[in-house]
């Protein structure tokens, strides 16, 4: 019995030291197997580690609670905005001034750490090409949205772009060696089933393929989700790995900073491309408009928080389940669609997150060793569709 309780305790990171000096000390602060550990001894950092990772857990659950809900809003009042006050401002221009937004908050708490703004930030800008590089992939995912929108109907387009649950998970195993246990995959599975199903009256709606009737290419569109789900996997985790084990530690603030200034110039070229849309540069806006754009710099913070503290797959979780959350309170607040087939749907999600996060599964050899270390987009691109789905009707 009681070197099964030392097992336990020397594969827990916080008492190695602690073991180490045990066995210098040849066996003279062993554990008397006939009485308790003796207040002097290894088991003393136990209930400290406890704690620790109890608030770790805390801190992660209350994080991702909190973009369930920021996604949630974020959603229902756009809804607001475009369905019922019509807004017609530039999708772009509300994303470049989000990440103004986040460019600036940014700046103030790289400020509150450091004495001396001007050189730290040189320091950060030097690492931009990484950031940047995400920027681009971001960029690309939306042409490639584009592009497939133009070939297939948006119910192909909404049942493949689900995938990218899938593919952050898988990029997680192959990029930061994470490993799965079948619980997780299963749960994962079924909540790309459970969001298709409540995504229902959008591919299942016959309005939907109309508009591509006469479309040339449906291979192509089907490439380009793919690729876009591919790219969304691998962003997700790129960025993940970029904030848990780069070598030289720039802070969340540090690397949303430059993830907002490389993101200026891709938007500023789509903003030029569209020619300001429907009703022009900077046209089409109002404190709603305003407020949807402090709330997106919020979702974008809140995003590298939970991806710093949990993973990406939990950041994928956590914008499904707001996808549910935002469709039920748009049924009450807005009068919004909520049919029984999007209930079932929304209580299948649930339980495909809840089999994810309280998988009972002994973590695997493989991901002990992992070094201690958060862009599904699915959200998003479903709530966009479900809206066009709500305006047909």
């Amino acid at each position: 019995v009681t070197k099964s309780r030392l097992v336990v305790y020397i594969i827990r990171p916080d008492t190695i030291r602690l073991w180490n000096t045990m066995r210098t000390t040849s066996g003279q602060h062993a554990v008397n197997a006939s009485s308790p550990p003796s207040s002097g001894n290894l088991p003393q950092s136990i209930p400290k580690a406890e704690a620790t990772n109890w608030s770790l857990v805390t801190i992660k659950a209350f994080v991702l609670v909190i973009l369930c809900l920021q996604n949630s809003t974020y959603t229902l009042l756009r809804r607001y905005s475009q369905g019922t006050l019509e807004e017609k401002y530039s999708k772009y221009e509300l994303l470049l001034s989000a990440e103004a937004f986040k460019m600036i908050f940014s700046v103030y708490m790289i400020w509150k750490e450091n004495i001396n703004l001007c050189t730290r930030l040189s320091f950060v800008l030097k690492r931009l090409w990484k950031m940047f590089f995400l920027a681009i992939i971001y960029g690309l995912m939306n042409i490639l949205s584009l592009v497939a929108l133009r070939n297939i109907g948006a119910g192909i387009f909404t049942i493949l772009a689900q995938c990218k649950i899938l593919s952050t998970a898988t990029f997680s195993s192959i990029m930061l060696g994470r490993q799965y246990s079948s619980v997780k995959w299963r749960a994962l599975a079924s909540l790309v089933v459970a969001v298709i199903l409540f995504s229902e009256r959008v591919w299942n709606n016959s309005d939907s393929d109309k508009s591509n009737e006469g479309s040339e290419n449906p291979v192509l569109g089907v490439i380009a989700v793919v690729v876009e789900v591919t790219l969304s996997g691998f962003a997700s985790i790129y960025f993940e790995k970029v904030i848990k084990t780069d070598p030289e530690k720039l802070t969340i603030w540090e690397n949303n900073f430059n993830l907002a200034i490389g993101s200026v110039p891709i938007y500023i070229g789509f903003i030029m491309h569209e020619q300001g849309g429907e009703v022009g540069y900077g046209g089409g806006w109002s404190p709603v408009t305003w407020t949807l754009s402090m709330l997106g710099a919020a979702g974008g913070l809140l995003v590298a928080l939970s991806i710093k503290y949990g993973d990406s797959v939990l950041k994928t979780l956590a914008t499904s389940g707001a996808i549910v959350l935002s469709s039920v309170l748009d049924k009450f607040l807005l009068d919004g669609e909520l049919t029984p087939i999007m209930v079932l749907a929304g209580i299948l999600v649930i339980l495909s997150i809840s089999n994810y996060t309280f998988d009972p599964s002994p973590p695997s050899t493989a991901a002990t060793k992992e070094t201690p270390l958060p862009i599904s987009e699915t959200s998003e691109e479903t709530v966009e569709l479900l809206e066009k789905g709500k305006a047909n009707e």
